[in-house]
């Protein structure tokens, strides 16, 4: 009997730039997420589904092998740590950044510079403590779920850390971006028993993976 593959996918960016390498790799998922309610969607080849998570849990999905590879930002498998974690291929898909940012009037240099104890609100408090302890830099971490922009706006924190692409949700809210942290963008990861257990059904689409990634770079 053919092993049964599960692939972990976020809705939203991660989803939609990842249907073409699955096509690929000749497989089409049959429904859209944003349309069902269903959390486990088929695909045309009855070999494969495709299990709908939340971004920051395809990591925990893939390695406790309730999935057997899921695509995840560099953001999220940072926070994760990657344990357990094949990470084969940087899919180049879902580009941003990862940047810290604060209100239009905040001296950040200054601050930074004196030695002062910024509060810094976030998602991502691991690559934060890491970015300000290279810098040499005290922080409190104030660990946030969503709305980021609003933390400096309201005085909760001085800076936020937090994923930019355009820009424009910053300007809107009158914020600034100071520092880049890292480049952004997402990985294929794989279940480490199930590349070695499922590795004849799973080589070919990591191969598919690879070339659509190749040809598209």
């Amino acid at each position: 009997m053919t092993a049964q593959l599960t692939l972990a996918l976020s809705k939203g960016r991660i989803f939609e730039e990842t249907l073409p390498l699955l096509e690929a790799a000749g497989i089409r998922v049959t429904e859209d997420p944003e349309k069902s309610r269903k959390l486990i969607l088929a695909t045309n080849d009855p070999g494969v589904r495709v299990i709908i998570v939340r971004a920051s849990d395809v990591p925990t999905y893939v390695q406790y092998g309730a999935a057997d590879f899921g695509v995840a930002g560099k953001d999220v498998l940072h926070e994760h740590g990657g344990e357990g974690l094949y990470q084969p291929i940087d899919l180049n898909i879902a580009k941003c950044r990862m940047s810290v940012a604060v209100s239009a009037g905040f001296d950040y240099q200054s601050a930074v510079h004196q030695g002062a104890r910024l509060r810094v609100a976030t998602k991502y408090t691991e690559t934060a403590r890491e970015h300000f302890a290279s810098k040499g830099v005290h922080v409190d971490l104030i660990k946030l779920y969503g709305s980021m922009e609003l933390a400096p706006l309201v005085g909760l924190s001085d800076a936020i850390v937090d994923l930019v692409s355009t820009g424009s949700t910053l300007r809107a809210n009158n914020l600034v971006e100071v520092e880049h942290i890292m480049d952004i963008s997402s990985r294929l990861v794989v279940n480490q028993a199930a590349l070695k257990l499922k590795r004849e059904r799973l080589q070919p689409i990591l191969e598919a993976f690879e070339r659509a990634t190749s040809l598209k770079a």
